[in-house]
This record gives structure tokens, C-alpha cells and sequence, in this order.
């Protein structure tokens, strides 16, 4: 991981904001943007696998993120991969193919909550989600020209 004043801070945040929360493992959460983190080569792309899910599941806003001195680079990124419930996952993700940060650290999320081997026991629930993490990766690795490359399953 590469260590700038603000990647240490994003490390901060996300140990904070994750620090109670535990996996499906009951490992601790915080594992895993750190272990996104690890992957990435420059401070933009550290920061946004350190603080991808603080918004989503842990009550940091996008403008904590703001006041804490982010660059707003980093702050759409995270913004990109706040999924909305909302939204259909495979409209989400075919979004964040325009945003070239986001989508190499959702990349690199979906690869790491594909890994059944972090789960003690596999269910069918685990399979299913492994299943629509391998269609997203497929959709954010399709030709970013056909917004439609991969329809959506219903």
C-alpha cells in the first residue's frame, strides 16, 4: 500500500468507521478495504478501496469525505460505488464503468467477495451472490462503448 498523509488518512476513516463491523466470517470487516488497498498503485485508488463501503455501511457522508480534505476525484468515486437499493445492482454497476477509479476498485471488490474461501461454509445464498459478482465483473470488463453489452438478468 502506498503511504501519502492522505491515504492515512483514509486508512484512519476506514478502521474507524469499520472498526465494530465484522463479515460474514465474522472476521473483521476492515479486512477488507484493506486488503483492496493493498492491490492499488497510486493515493487515489488506495483511498477510494479504503473508503468504498464507509458511506454505504458504516454512516460516513460524502460530505465528511468532503470536509476531511479528499479530492473530489476520490469523493465521486466513492459516490459511484454507494449502491442505492433503489437502483437494479446491474444498472449500479454499469455505471461505474465511466468512472475509470471506480471501476478498478470495484473490480478488485467483486474479486474479493467472489472468494467463497473466506466463508466458513458455502451456502446456496453464497453461491447466487458469488454468481451475480462474476456477471458484474463480466459487465465492467465488457466493451465500454456498448452500454448494453450485458443485459441485466431478470
Amino acid at each position: 500500500m502506498l503511504y501519502t498523509p492522505l491515504t492515512k488518512k483514509a486508512l484512519k476513516l476506514s478502521f474507524e468507521a469499520h472498526k465494530n463491523q465484522t463479515d460474514k466470517s465474522g472476521m473483521p470487516y476492515v479486512y477488507h478495504p484493506f486488503h483492496l488497498a493493498e492491490q492499488m498503485d497510486d493515493p487515489y485508488a488506495v483511498c477510494v478501496a479504503l473508503l468504498h463501503d464507509t458511506v454505504e455501511d458504516a454512516g460516513v457522508s460524502l460530505s465528511d469525505l468532503r470536509r476531511e480534505g479528499f479530492p473530489e476525484a476520490v469523493i465521486e468515486a466513492v459516490a459511484l460505488m454507494t449502491h442505492d437499493d433503489g437502483i437494479p445492482y446491474m444498472d449500479y454497476v454499469r455505471r461505474l464503468r465511466a468512472d475509470p477509479l471506480a471501476k478498478r476498485v470495484k473490480l478488485a471488490d467483486l474479486q474479493h467477495n467472489s472468494d467463497l474461501s473466506r466463508l466458513d461454509t458455502v451456502t446456496e445464498d453464497d453461491l447466487a451472490r458469488a454468481e451475480k459478482y462474476r456477471e458484474a465483473i463480466a459487465l465492467l470488463e465488457s466493451d465500454e462503448t456498448q452500454p448494453d453489452a450485458m443485459p441485466p438478468k431478470n
